[in-house]
């Protein structure tokens, strides 16, 4: 039987307890950690959200596993509460259910992605080419 992008993208998202931009905010300070998983070029053109971490998504599970000799300082255990954004929350979805099945099970997506952030009116910043 062969799955549709649609279904696949359905199955992630079952599991997940997706935030809107707001109730990600007010997760942030509580601890939760973001995560933007857009590509670099991407992030240039759209712009990047002041404190999330980027991790583009080829290597997102590397740095996120907690028991990984690649994992981030931030990867502490399997109990952190990790949002994952894309530009839109197609990809974030997907990113967000894989890292569940690491154990990371509060990782979740942000409903709506950067897009979604900006349009809140939530605080956002060009990308300084020079650091990137």
């Amino acid at each position: 039987m062969v799955t549709t992008v649609d279904q696949l993208l359905a199955r992630a998202r079952a599991g997940l307890d997706r935030p809107d931009p707001t109730r990600a905010r007010a997760e942030l300070a509580d601890g939760a950690r973001l995560v933007d998983i857009r590509p670099a070029a991407q992030r240039a053109r759209e712009g990047e959200i002041p404190g999330a971490l980027v991790i583009e998504r080829n290597v997102l599970e590397w740095r996120l596993d907690p028991t990984g000799s690649h994992r981030i300082p931030e990867a502490v255990d399997h109990d952190v509460r990790w949002i994952v954004v894309c530009s839109e929350g197609y990809a974030s979805s997907l990113a967000a259910a894989s890292l569940r099945e690491l154990g990371l099970h509060r990782a979740t997506d942000l409903d709506g992605g950067f897009v979604a952030w900006a349009a809140a009116g939530l605080p956002t910043r060009p990308v300084d080419q020079g650091l990137r």
